[in-house]
């Protein structure tokens, strides 16, 4: 099967028109099934309301919903706990990894943290 996770940094670009935006969104498109970690969730629901308010905030939640949101479950936070100190990753980045990871997903970001990791399709930031 075809997985595919995006972290915030992706789906960020997606929902707020950012110089990787169509990148991001083909692959988004071309996935049989997209996975989001709670914790990009939250992250891109403070982003959101920081950055375009309320409303915009509830829009771009609503789009999200529509793929399967992956919750922290104890297998995740397990995976995470080993994966932060192998890879130096901070704990929601390694919650993110490790939602990837327990789904065989390739995981799409453009955060220089995964740049080299195993299974991440890595996009360099673009300056707008």
């Amino acid at each position: 099967m075809n997985v595919h996770c995006f972290d915030t940094s992706a789906l960020i670009e997606i929902t707020h028109a950012g110089p990787n935006a169509t990148k991001f969104a083909k692959a988004l498109a071309k996935a049989e099934t997209v996975s989001i970690s709670t914790i990009s969730l939250y992250e891109i629901a403070r982003y959101t309301t920081h950055a375009a308010g309320e409303t915009a905030t509830a829009e771009i939640l609503a789009f999200l919903h529509q793929y399967h949101i992956t919750p922290v479950t104890a297998e995740i936070a397990e995976l995470a706990a080993t994966l932060a100190p192998l890879h130096k990753l901070a704990m929601a980045d390694a919650i993110i990894y490790a939602t990837a990871k327990t789904q065989n997903a390739t995981l799409w970001t453009q955060d220089d943290d995964f740049k080299n990791l195993p299974n991440v399709k890595f996009l360099p930031k673009i300056k707008s």
